[in-house]
């Protein structure tokens, strides 16, 4: 017979498992937010670089049109992917869950002041179900909000690449025809 909220064996559960897996996806966030910040260092530099240099590329640009378009083409790319990597830190979710003591901003707004969210956060301890039932509602957000950032992430490593590969068509031409 199939697990359903009505037949699942809570004093079976062991809340450990849970907290095993909430800081294993806090690993799996900060790993999707360190790869976006990796690129976006990457392309600030690389911005901050080709900006110092400016005055030198204009000359290149006036004298080639398909330089000036490439280098628009690339500008734009790099836009895309530091997009990308905002949507990474701040991902953009609408969720609809029950007031949870475990979610930060309930934890602060859902349950009144501090005395009834103690009340609320100790009952919910003190009950196996609903101790349960609440971290996996914990681990059901936190695994969405990881799916959002990486799904970012993978978006920015594209823009970066394809990016990275007018940049080389821009130095290609250069070497070649000019």
């Amino acid at each position: 017979m199939a697990e359903t909220k009505e037949n699942i064996k809570y004093g079976d559960q062991d809340p450990q498992n849970y907290w095993l897996q909430l800081e294993r996806l806090e690993r799996l966030i900060r790993a999707s937010e360190l790869k976006a910040g990796v690129i976006f260092s990457f392309h600030s530099l690389i911005l901050g670089l080709f900006v110092d240099r400016l005055d030198y590329f204009q000359a290149l640009f006036a004298e080639s049109i398909v330089v000036l378009i490439l280098a628009g083409l690339w500008i734009l790319l790099v836009l895309v992917s530091i997009y990308y990597c905002f949507r990474c830190f701040m991902p953009r979710m609408v969720l609809n869950y029950k007031s949870n003591v475990f979610f930060f901003r309930d934890a602060i707004y859902a349950f009144g002041d501090v005395d009834e969210f103690n009340k609320n956060y100790i009952e919910t301890c003190g009950d196996i179900k609903e101790l349960c039932l609440e971290l996996s509602q914990q681990v059901h957000i936190e695994s969405k909000i990881i799916d959002k950032k990486f799904a970012s992430v993978q978006l920015s490593i594209k823009y970066f690449a394809v990016s990275f590969i007018a940049l080389i068509l821009i130095l290609l031409y250069w070497v070649i025809f000019l």
